[in-house]
């Protein structure tokens, strides 16, 4: 059974994305998920960015899941989407896990398998670390968290977002329409004008604190503690996370298996998606 829904907060009709539930954590703070499914509890954890939220990221991929008999737990993180977004709280990689946990229990789940890109992968191996019990596989896509921050403003994606959201001029939806194609994917088709609605009206609800405030420690000295299975997808063209994360996961993580994607960038579950889904099941049923 799901835990009681909460009271919904009123929002601008019409909203950009399905609006889910509302879940209260013990910090006080409230998490937005769409909760779909019954049986076994797979959660994704989105990337950052402005405008950045859960369904955005896997619209395309946990109706498979819930299809083939798991409930999935979608929340936006704490600062994006519909969730809360406190001004005063320094967005560090244990706020993110400490709501996400808080959310988890909330929600009544014990024992879950834990899907994240980027951010959200960053997030999902700090779970895993920080509550063991919690997390019964990993599927990670170039998650955060592998290198120091110098190695990240190196990367061309990297270089462009700075571009685009620190030039202090409006911010078109063709301009975040090129973005997205110049740093996240290969194939510029995936960027549906659908897509870049959904993430520019976000992002007029998002504060700045997060994005100026985010700070990921490197985990990769402590990969070596997380003994769950971990299902790893990294596109061979990726241009925000430094391509020495795949090595550093490939022999970091005790229990873990590694798909290297090719013509693929950074939103590995948006470029191949059926490859991503069938893969992914695939782990959920024998890794």
């Amino acid at each position: 059974m799901h835990a009681p829904l909460a009271a919904r907060t009123p929002m601008s009709s019409p909203k950009p994305v399905p609006e889910g539930r509302y879940l209260s954590l013990a910090n006080g703070h409230r998490i937005h998920a769409l909760d779909e499914g019954q049986g076994p509890v797979v959660v994704f954890l989105h990337g950052s960015g402005n405008g950045a939220c859960g369904y955005s990221n896997f619209k395309g991929n946990y109706p498979d899941l819930v299809q083939a008999g798991y409930r999935v737990l979608i929340p936006d993180l704490i600062g994006f989407g519909y969730s809360d977004k406190p001004t005063d709280a320094l967005y560090t990689l244990d706020f993110f896990v400490e709501c996400v946990q808080q959310a988890l229990e909330a929600a009544g789940v014990e024992r879950c398998t834990v899907v994240g890109n980027s951010l959200g992968g960053a997030v999902a191996l700090g779970l895993a670390l920080a509550r063991p019990q919690t997390v019964e596989r990993l599927v990670l896509m170039a998650p955060g968290g592998l290198n120091d921050l110098p190695d990240y403003l190196a990367m061309p994606g990297m270089a462009a977002m700075f571009a685009l959201y620190g030039s202090g001029k409006p911010i078109t939806h063709e301009a975040m329409k090129q973005f997205f194609i110049d740093a996240f994917v290969v194939d510029p088709s995936c960027v549906t004008d659908q897509l870049v609605h959904e993430r520019s009206e976000l992002m007029k609800l998002q504060n700045p604190q997060v994005m100026k405030t985010l700070k990921v420690p490197n985990l990769t000295e402590r990969l070596g503690e997380i003994t769950c299975p971990a299902l790893t997808l990294w596109g061979l063209n990726e241009r925000m996370m430094p391509d020495s994360g795949i090595l550093r996961l490939a022999k970091g993580l005790k229990n873990g298996r590694m798909v290297l994607v090719p013509n693929c960038g950074h939103w590995v579950m948006i470029e191949h998606r059926a490859l991503f889904n069938r893969t992914v099941l695939d782990f959920l049923r024998n890794g």
